[in-house]
């Protein structure tokens, strides 16, 4: 807790910090957000409520300012967990399967959040390296300190991941299915309008060139989307997956390994990342002799 009693965030230099925030981390996050909404209640608010279909890039945008700033925002961390809590009070209605739902119902919430966890344990095996045993068990701490700043209390979510494999077994088993929300994230011929951020010269060059972009864009967000997506899950929603689009993907990611790391740090990391990391290498100059806390964070390569 830091002084006015607000979750404190995850640890600087640990494994959520090395994940986070780097470039890799971009392709992870279609697969967390696909299985988020292949639980029912969580399908029916996006679908019902989400501005995703009229303002995806504007969307995509503010869920990963939050993200970012869960992870690297300090104080500001925890007033960001209030402010999505306060958007979410009204979310509400009737999932596919016909029963009520909140939003914040803690059961709902609880795995919106927790999809993280398995994409970035999956994911990180062909984009970045495997997870050893040890960064396992840091990155589950660490991402149940990021449910706190959400609002979960420690009882909504499993407090080891030892708990937490069996609760996610049994949510593939009994909830995710392939809503609506999810065929439209897989689909590879849905309209999506071109990007309305940045100069005006580059938006206009790439509204006039979208035709011929959206379609391998879209073939490429599917596969990023079902191939990182943990098998099981995968499964239990019903995406297709062939050996030839595997072998692709580990060519895909030893690529993005071996050129990454190779970035510099401007390119590697996104801005808010960056700022946080030189500030926390400048304050650790400072209190020379004091090492990372250990658990340790996740090597480059």
């Amino acid at each position: 807790m830091n002084s006015e009693g607000d979750p404190a965030p995850p640890p600087p230099g640990g494994v959520l910090w090395s994940l986070a925030g780097d470039v890799r981390g971009l392709l992870m996050l279609p697969a967390a957000l696909t299985l988020q909404v292949a639980h029912p209640a969580v399908g029916a608010g996006v679908d019902e409520h989400s501005v995703f279909r009229t303002d995806p890039w504007g969307r995509g945008e503010r869920s990963l300012s939050s993200l970012l700033l869960w992870v690297y925002g300090g104080e500001a961390a925890a007033e960001e967990g209030r402010r999505l809590r306060k958007l979410h009070r009204s979310i509400q209605g009737t999932d596919t399967r016909g029963r009520p739902y909140h939003a914040l119902t803690p059961a709902n919430y609880a795995w919106v959040h927790a999809t993280g966890f398995p994409v970035y344990q999956h994911a990180s095996r062909y984009l970045v390296r495997p997870l050893t045993g040890a960064q396992e068990r840091a990155l589950y701490r660490e991402w149940l300190q990021v449910g706190r700043i959400l609002g979960l209390r420690d009882r909504d979510m499993p407090q080891t991941i030892e708990e937490f494999w069996p609760y996610y077994r049994r949510m593939l088993a009994d909830e995710v299915e392939a809503t609506p929300v999810v065929r439209e994230l897989v689909a590879t011929d849905v309209p999506v309008p071109p990007p309305d951020r940045g100069p005006l010269v580059l938006r206009a060059a790439l509204g006039a060139a979208w035709p011929l972009l959206l379609p391998p864009l879209a073939r490429f967000r599917r596969f990023i989307t079902v191939g990182l997506m943990p098998p099981d899950a995968r499964e239990a929603i019903g995406l297709d997956w062939t050996p030839r689009q595997e072998r692709r993907l580990r060519l895909l990611g030893a690529v993005v390994r071996r050129t990454v790391p190779l970035l510099p740090e401007r390119l590697r990391y996104l801005p808010a990342a960056r700022s946080a990391r030189a500030g926390w290498r400048a304050e650790r100059r400072r209190r020379r002799g004091v090492r990372p806390r250990p658990g340790g964070s996740v090597p480059s390569e």
